[in-house]
C-alpha cells in the first residue's frame, strides 16, 4: 500500500465511523456504551516526540484522561521520558522518531512535538508529510525559513496544526482584544515586552565536552543532536541547558517570545515587521576586552522591531523586547504600587496608546487597562469563567487540538484554534526575527588600523531592512545565513 493509500486509511475510518454503522443501521453511540462512552472511532491514537518535562505534559493533556490514546513515545534519554513512559505502559516507546513515524504510520493519527528547537522544523515535517496532525511547541521552528515551510507544509498537506504557546487559549487575549477593538487606549504607537529569562547558564564559553552518562549512548547522543553541526555531548547542552546555544537553542527570545509577543501580535492584528535592531550585554573577563562567544546566545539583551499600521491600527508600531532582567520603566498612567505585567515584574506586556495602556503577563494572564483619571479595568471571574475551556488543562490548549483533529482540516474547529500555524508561523517569524539582529550583532571581521594593529569589525550591529514576504535582510547580506540552517546528512528538512 502506498503513501497515500495507508495514511488514508485510518484517518479516513476515523472521519466516517461515527456517521457509518456496522450495517445500513446507524446505532446511537450512547446506546452501545452509555453515558460517557467514547467509541473506538472518535480515540484519536496519539504518538509523543519528546516525552520529558514539557513534552510528558503535552502528551497527558492530548490523551485527556483516555478520551484519547497514547500508541507511541519517542525520546533520545529514557531517564527524561520515564514518567510518561510509566503512564502509557502500552505504547510503544522509540528513540528515533523517523524509526517511529515510518514503522506506525498505519497507527498514528496525531503527534505531540516537543523536543529541543532545533528538532522542531525536521519532526513536524517529516510527520505532516505522512498526513499525520501535529501540535509542536513553542517556538514552532527553531528559524525562520523552517516557521514558512511549516506554514505551507500544513496547508499543502491539509492536516491540523497547533503550536504550544497555550496562554493564545487564555480569555484574557480574547478580552484584550475587545478594549482594543472599542478603542479604549486608542492608537498604539510602542509596545514593550520583558522577561528575566535566561534562567540558565548563557553568555559563557563553549563547552569543552565530557563523557556521557550512563544512561546515554554515542547513537542516543547523536539522535539529540539531530540535524545540527555535530558537538561532543555536555552537561552544559543536555538536558534543559540547550536553549543558550544557537546550535539547538533559541534563546530568551524563543523561550518566552511565543508566550509574551502573543498579545500584541494577536490583539494589533501584526504582520511581517518592517526592520529590527539590537543591542546585547556584555562580559569582561579582561580590561577592555569582552567576551566573543558567537555559537551561545548573549547574557541579556534588548531588540527593537517596528510595524506597520495594521487594519485595527492607524499608526507604526514600535515593539521594544528586553531580557536578561531588563524590563521598561513605569509609565505615569500605571499606579506606582502597581506590578507591571506581573508580579514581581519579572515578564510582562505593555500596549501603549494615545488614550492609555493595556497590560498583561505571561499567557495573557492578569489583563488591565489603564486610562489616566480612569478607574483600572480588569478581567472579572464572571467573564474568565464564561468560557468553559477555562476548567481544563492549560487553558484546552492541547484538548482543542485533538478535537479539531477530529473533525477534520478546515472544520469550524480547526477555524476556532488560537494558534495554529496560519497564526503561529508568522508570529513565529516574528519572534526569530530578534534573533536575526542578535546573531548579526556578533559578527566580526579583523581589519589592521593605520599603525597596522589588527582590530575587530563588528560590521553587523546595525538597523536590520526586513523583506517579509521573501524572508530577506535587504540591506546586510550577511546577516541572511541566519534566516535558514545547514542541515546534517539524513535531516534534512524537505
Amino acid at each position: 500500500m502506498d503513501k497515500k493509500q495507508t495514511n488514508k486509511s485510518r484517518r479516513g475510518f476515523l472521519k466516517n465511523s461515527a456517521m457509518m454503522g456496522s450495517g445500513l443501521i446507524i446505532v446511537p453511540r450512547h446506546v452501545l456504551g452509555g453515558k460517557g462512552y467514547t467509541a473506538p472511532s472518535d480515540r484519536l491514537h496519539l504518538a509523543a516526540i519528546g516525552a520529558g518535562g514539557k513534552g510528558n505534559s503535552d502528551i497527558r493533556n492530548a490523551y485527556n484522561d483516555g478520551v484519547n490514546k497514547v500508541v507511541a513515545l519517542c525520546d533520545v534519554d529514557m531517564n527524561q521520558a520515564k514518567d510518561s513512559i510509566k503512564k502509557f505502559k502500552k505504547a510503544k516507546v522509540y528513540k528515533d522518531f523517523r524509526v517511529m513515524l515510518e514503522e506506525m504510520r498505519k497507527d498514528i493519527d496525531a503527534v505531540t512535538i516537543s523536543t529541543p528547537d532545533h528538532i522542531h522544523g525536521v519532526a513536524a515535517m517529516t510527520a505532516m508529510e505522512l498526513g499525520m496532525h501535529v501540535y509542536v511547541q513553542k517556538p514552532l521552528t527553531h528559524n525562520i525559513y523552517e516557521a514558512r515551510q511549516l506554514t505551507e507544509a500544513a496547508r499543502k498537506h491539509k492536516v491540523v496544526t497547533q503550536m504550544g504557546n497555550q496562554g493564545a487559549s487564555n480569555p484574557g487575549q480574547t478580552l484584550m482584544m475587545e478594549w482594543m477593538q472599542k478603542g479604549l487606549i486608542g492608537t498604539v504607537h510602542t509596545v514593550e515586552v520583558w522577561t528575566n529569562r535566561p534562567v540558565w547558564p548563557q553568555g559563557i564559553p563553549v563547552p569543552k565536552g565530557q563523557p556521557l552518562p550512563d544512561h546515554l549512548s554515542k547513537k542516543d547522543w547523536d539522535l539529540f543532536v539531530g540535524p545540527a553541526e555535530y558537538v561532543d555531548y555536555d552537561p552544559l547542552y543536555h538536558p534543559f541547558k540547550w536553549r543558550g546555544w544557537w546550535n539547538f537553542g533559541t534563546g530568551a527570545l524563543g523561550d518566552m517570545g511565543c508566550h509574551l509577543i502573543d498579545p500584541p501580535f494577536r490583539v494589533l492584528q501584526l504582520g511581517y515587521p518592517t526592520e529590527v535592531e539590537c543591542s546585547v550585554g556584555q562580559i569582561f573577563k579582561r580590561d577592555w576586552t569582552p567576551e566573543h562567544i558567537p555559537e551561545g546566545c548573549p547574557p541579556s539583551s534588548k531588540v527593537q522591531i517596528k510595524f506597520p499600521k495594521t487594519a485595527i491600527n492607524d499608526s507604526e508600531i514600535m515593539l521594544n523586547w528586553y531580557d536578561g532582567g531588563m524590563r521598561p520603566f513605569h509609565p505615569d498612567v500605571i499606579p506606582v504600587e502597581d506590578y507591571l505585567g506581573e508580579p514581581g515584574n519579572n515578564n510582562g506586556v505593555l500596549m501603549i496608546g494615545d488614550k492609555g495602556i493595556i497590560a498583561c503577563g505571561t499567557y495573557g494572564r492578569d489583563p488591565k487597562l489603564y486610562r489616566k483619571g480612569e478607574e483600572t479595568l480588569t478581567m472579572s471571574e464572571e467573564y474568565f469563567d464564561s468560557f468553559a475551556h477555562t476548567k481544563l488543562p492549560e487553558f484546552g490548549h492541547q484538548i482543542a487540538w485533538t478535537e479539531a483533529c477530529k473533525a477534520g482540516f478546515d472544520s469550524k474547529e480547526h477555524k476556532a484554534l488560537t494558534s495554529s500555524f496560519d497564526y503561529a508561523g508568522p508570529l513565529n517569524e516574528t519572534v526569530l526575527m530578534g534573533n536575526l539582529a542578535i546573531r548579526s550583532y556578533a559578527l566580526k571581521k579583523e581589519k589592521l588600523d593605520k599603525q597596522g594593529r589588527k582590530r575587530s569589525d563588528f560590521h553587523g550591529r546595525k538597523k536590520l531592512l526586513w523583506d517579509g514576504e521573501n524572508m530577506k535582510v535587504t540591506n546586510f547580506e550577511d546577516a541572511n545565513q541566519f534566516v535558514g540552517r545547514t542541515y546534517r546528512d539524513g535531516w534534512k528538512l524537505i
